[in-house]
Parts: structure tokens; sequence; C-alpha cells
């Protein structure tokens, strides 16, 4: 199926806690505490399943310089359960933290979402992310990448460590696992040795989808590896296309076929009654943040027609195969999606109307892989 077709226009959000831009909270008048809330959270992601979105990103950082900050993966699993119909792809950070923890808590969120998880493995750069952990130094962007290619094989092969049968239940004999049907992974590589298994059973998806963002050439060959969603930046639709065709150009190279490999273009939003209106609340977000906060893609400052013009031109211009949305300013940003644009795209037929449901994988157009031990796919 073409990537251009309707089933495969895809639109993900990256929820924070009250908008990417660093004076949002505050332009809102949200009270600091509910930004702690799980409520707060399970109502955002609430809105974007509500209107048959695809997948809401909850970002994370170990930087301690954007305040308190609830752990991704943890709220993720906190949020499954009691908001169903839409993939949930916490940040995970790779760097400093152990591939055998990522693997059974992405796994967990996978089973407590009934086949809904994805994750965005991360790297961490700084020195003062290094000094939280005081394990190591900060390292080069080769460096970082190679060791997530380390990292997310390692958390693939423990989720394969056990095969989907391998919990059998025997009252009988008292069993509750079959050993046979658990494997050690024996992972020998440059940053990690692991033995494996893991304790945690096979995820529902076998693996949940890798969300990769690629905006650096070191990033690349990781992403033409493993991942299933990648999420780029870019000024304009001319070097979004670009860069898709890149990306596309890598994942062939890596031997895979690139229609399996979802292209997703941020897009920055804040969305009012006209242009005139968005640009003038962003002067203010600006002042009280004391600082200009500048595009980091393509940004969107106006009435919801103009984003909808937008996603419409990346798709036949195919600079993307969807977009992430990433609002400035929560909740208010996303209800006028949720209202306004997602009506807009679906009237256009660029869109899927209602919920896809099922696994994330599914709705991604992915089939369940095979087991790396076994060989086996359910």
């Amino acid at each position: 199926m073409s990537p251009f077709t309707e089933a495969r226009m895809h639109l993900a959000v990256e929820l924070t806690a009250a908008g990417r831009h660093p004076a949002a909270a505050r332009w809102a008048r949200l009270d600091p505490a509910v930004l702690l809330s799980a409520v707060h959270h399970a109502g955002l992601v609430r809105t974007a399943a509500r209107r048959g979105l695809d997948l809401v990103l909850l970002p994370h950082t170990f930087h301690p310089d954007g305040g308190p900050l609830l752990d991704a993966v943890s709220l993720a699993a906190r949020i499954a359960p009691v908001v169903p119909g839409i993939g949930l792809a916490p940040t995970a950070t790779v760097t400093h933290t152990e591939p055998f923890h990522l693997s059974k808590a992405i796994a967990t969120l996978d089973i407590v979402s009934a086949g809904r998880a994805g994750w965005e493995p991360a790297v961490s750069r700084t020195q003062v992310e290094a000094d939280l952990f005081g394990r190591k130094q900060a390292a080069p962007a080769d460096e970082l990448w190679r060791e997530a290619a380390d990292a997310i094989e390692v958390v693939v092969r423990l989720w394969d460590s056990w095969e989907d049968d391998a919990v059998i239940r025997d009252a009988a004999t008292g069993r509750y696992v079959d050993r046979d049907k658990l494997h050690h992974i024996d992972f020998q590589g440059e940053f990690f040795s692991v033995k494996g298994p893991s304790i945690t059973p096979r995820p529902p998806q076998g693996h949940p989808p890798v969300v990769l963002r690629c905006d650096e050439d070191e990033a690349l060959p990781v992403a033409a590896r493993w991942a299933d969603v990648v999420r780029i930046s870019a000024p304009d639709l001319t070097a979004a296309a670009a860069a898709r065709d890149r990306i596309r150009d890598a994942v062939a190279g890596a031997g895979r076929d690139p229609d399996d490999v979802t292209v997703l273009l941020d897009v920055e939003v804040h969305l009012a009654a006209d242009r005139d209106q968005a640009r003038r609340d962003l002067v203010e977000l600006d002042r009280l943040a004391g600082a200009e906060l500048p595009a980091s893609s393509v940004r969107v400052l106006g009435p919801p027609t103009d984003l909808a013009d937008l996603v419409g031109a990346a798709v036949r211009t195919r600079a993307a195969d969807g977009v992430t949305l990433v609002p400035l300013v929560l909740p208010a940003d996303l209800d006028v999606v949720a209202a306004q644009v997602v009506p807009l795209l679906a009237g256009r037929g660029l869109l899927r109307t209602g919920s896809a449901g099922g696994s994330l994988r599914a709705r991604f157009g992915l089939a369940r892989p095979a087991n790396h031990f076994t060989g086996a796919s359910a």
C-alpha cells in the first residue's frame, strides 16, 4: 500500500505537561501542582484519543533545567489502563540507563496497555546530566548513538527471550513457566554484556514499535536498522521531503522495506482566531519566558485552517507520512486540534475517521515480528 493513501496518513501529538513553550503554564495560568497530577496528563491523552489520533508521545529528559518532571514511562503506564484507543510512546533515555530495566519497563507498558505501547529511545549529551549519575563522562554523538544501537538490540532480544507460550500456569505440577521456553540472549557488544533472560513475559506486540528522532547524521544508521516510526524536524516542507528521502534510502540500504517505516514531521503549533492573534500570543509567551523561543521545526501560528493546509501540503509533496503536532500551549492548543483541526483533516480526506483500535503495530501497518530465538510469529 502506498504510504500516501488515506489509510497511511498518521497523526501524532507530543504532550508535555503545559506545552513546549517554557512560559506556557504561566501564560495559561495553570496551577503548578496540576502539572504533576496524573489526572491532568490522562485528560490530555483522553482528548487525543477521543479524536482518533494514532499516537501520543510523552517526552522526557535527564536535564535538570526543565523543573520537576514526571518519569515518562511510569506516567504512560499510569495512563494506559484508563485511556483506551491510542498508542503511548514515552521517551526512554538509553544513556546512563541499563537496557535490562528499559526492556521490562516497556514490556510492562505493553501489557497494561493491551498492546498499545511504543517507545522513543533518546541519548543524553551533556556533562550536567552525566554528573547526575556519576558513572561516566559525557560522550560525543557518534559514541552515544553506537551505544543506543546496542541498547535497542539488547531490549529487543530480551523481549524475545520468552517465547509467546512460555507461561503455562500448570497447577497440577506447580509450574508457572516452561523454562525450556526461556532463552539466554548472551549479548556481547561494545557497551553491554547481557546474559538474560528477561523477568517479564514477551510483550503482546512482540516488539513495541521503536520511535526514533533522526535529526543528526549519527542517528541515521540506528533509525535505518531499528526504527518503525522516525521523527524529523525541518524548517520547511522542501527540507522535510529531502530528509524523508534520505531516511528511506538508509532503511533500504539496511535491508528493510522503506514502506514499513513511517516518517513523521514535527510541527509546532499555536492556534488562535487569526495569525495576528497567534503571533501576539507568542510575543507575550516570549516576554514571560524572558527570551524568544526559536522554532525547532515547521511552525504554524494561526487559525485551524492554516494547520490543515500545512498537513495537506506535507502529504502532497511527500514531505512526510504524517505529522507530530507539538503544541506550544496545553491544553488550549490540543483542544483546538481536537475540536476543529481533526474534523477539517477528515473532511478533506487526509485522515482516517474514528479510532483504528487494536495494537499500535497494527495501527501503523506493521506485522507482529517473529521471535528471534524461535523464528515463530503468532
